[in-house]
């Protein structure tokens, strides 16, 4: 498949599944909205299911990119900020894929399940090795469940950044990052 063709049904399908959900949405409506055939998305995908399910590991994909570029700085503390602005700009960017995720990861158990349960663990995971970064440093209690403090990073960077784009998206990226920051450094500047 053409990658040019490939976007087309990404981005028609994070259109019309920030509107109507992904449940409601049919391939003949994907493919419209995609300006293809129907048949290109069952020749490619297989169903709505298996593009779904390729734009969700697109999506991770583009997403753990941006946070592992993200991770270049010495200063672990650093490295979260800038991974906390990055995945704010990246929801203003792709606000249906993040709203996709998040509906989905928390729908018990949600069709996508097993591949959002894969993708998260590689999204929390690099969010994990800054906060280990921060404990070998002496910055974070020994006896911390850095998984559990990764998942939390990681939820409320989501739902934070969704948050701000759908109830407060006239608020600056640098001010609700900052918001979240306070949180990270302990309340205090």
């Amino acid at each position: 498949m053409r990658e040019t063709t490939k976007r087309k049904l990404f981005e028609a399908t994070l259109r019309l599944s920030a509107s109507r959900g992904l449940v409601g949405l049919t391939v003949d409506d994907i493919a419209a909205e995609a300006g293809v055939a129907k048949g290109t998305v069952y020749y490619n995908f297989g169903s709505k299911d298996g593009l779904v399910d390729a734009l969700l590991r697109f999506g991770v994909d583009l997403l753990a990119g941006r946070l592992r570029a993200a991770g270049s700085d010495d200063d672990p503390l650093a490295v979260i900020e800038a991974q906390v602005d990055t995945t704010l700009e990246f929801i203003a960017e792709y606000p249906g894929f993040s709203q996709i995720v998040v509906s989905e990861l928390w729908h018990t158990p949600g069709r996508w399940h097993d591949t959002l349960a894969l993708l998260r663990e590689e999204l929390i995971a690099v969010v994990k090795a800054q906060l280990e970064r921060l404990r070998a440093a002496g910055r974070l209690p020994a006896g911390l469940d850095i998984a559990t403090a990764a998942a939390g990073l990681f939820g409320t960077m989501l739902v934070v950044a969704l948050d701000w784009q759908v109830f407060h998206p006239a608020r600056d990226r640098a001010d609700v990052l900052e918001s979240v920051m306070v949180l990270i450094r302990g309340l205090r500047r």
